[in-house]
């Protein structure tokens, strides 16, 4: 699926973005911008897409996008039924690579710097102390203004820069073009459509009218795009609910499998361990032993 390119928002006293968002949901665009993000989620929970990569995600996660990469967070569907007890809360900070001069790259003392980019370019989610120390800076990010927050960016990245507690998102880079309108219009169409009909049997034909082309031009054409079929994306979308599900722990899993759209649970727990690579069992208990 080819992303929207965005344009972030810099005041002109800022060399960089900070905002405190707390809103009703993140949205459904599918975007990439130039600047790097470290995004941290106070509250709100859903599917997270970052590259080839789908996950879900939950309050406290902390993930530093890198420049270029794709990515969107879309909230589970309670968030846009306007119900004032469900919002999100983030406080997200976006900046530039040379954000700080061009020069600051080159210094011996910044070595590390570069090499956090690089790696920033598969996503990074950030874990373990790492992530106490972020999440504080973050917020006295928000706080500071003037010369102090340039500090507080530099502390975030030395600790990053310096943390072994990152573990990458996706497993493969992949290029892509800036969309036109009409390939962003008919995309996010496709993704949104999706993430609002998994639980039912989507066939080709009926997402191939809503993307205006013919089955055979579709399934060309998102192929190219994403690198897999419609129906691996729209099954990967599947296994995502499932692991959301499965970690509330409030459904038996044989339950979970017809509410995520699947219409037996011997394929539903083959699709599963082939996306997660293990069942849905083993996956529930490493996450409740985890927490």
């Amino acid at each position: 699926m080819k992303p929207l390119f965005r344009k972030v928002p810099v005041k002109l006293e800022s060399s960089f973005s900070v905002r405190h968002d707390i809103m009703p949901n993140f949205g459904n665009i599918w975007h990439y911008h130039a600047e790097l993000e470290l995004h941290y989620t106070i509250r709100g929970e859903g599917v997270r897409f970052i590259g080839d990569n789908i996950s879900n995600f939950y309050p406290g996660e902390i993930i530093l996008v890198g420049e270029n990469l794709s990515h969107a967070w879309r909230c589970k569907e309670e968030y846009y039924q306007n119900n004032p007890d469900y919002e999100i809360e983030a406080i997200v900070i976006q900046f530039l690579p040379d954000c700080l001069g061009k020069a600051f790259l080159s210094l011996p003392e910044a070595y590390l710097i570069p090499k956090l980019y690089e790696k920033a370019k598969n996503g990074l989610k950030i874990n373990g102390e790492t992530h106490r120390e972020i999440a504080t800076l973050m917020r006295e990010c928000v706080e500071a203004d003037g010369l102090d927050r340039v500090i507080v960016l530099l502390k975030i990245l030395k600790v990053l820069a310096k943390s072994e507690e990152c573990d990458t998102i996706v497993k493969t880079q992949s290029a892509f073009h800036q969309s036109n309108e009409a390939d962003t219009i008919r995309l996010n169409n496709v993704f949104n459509y999706t993430h609002t009909h998994y639980k039912k049997d989507i066939s080709l034909e009926e997402i191939a009218n809503i993307s205006n082309l013919s089955v055979t031009s579709f399934c060309r054409y998102f192929k190219m795009m994403t690198k897999k079929t419609y129906y691996d994306f729209l099954i990967e979308i599947r296994i995502s609910h499932a692991c959301r599900l499965l970690v509330e722990n409030k459904l038996p899993t044989e339950v979970i499998c017809f509410e995520c759209g699947f219409n037996n649970v011997s394929n539903f727990y083959r699709h599963f361990k082939k996306v997660t690579g293990m069942t849905p069992l083993d996956y529930k208990k490493k996450y409740l032993n985890r927490n």
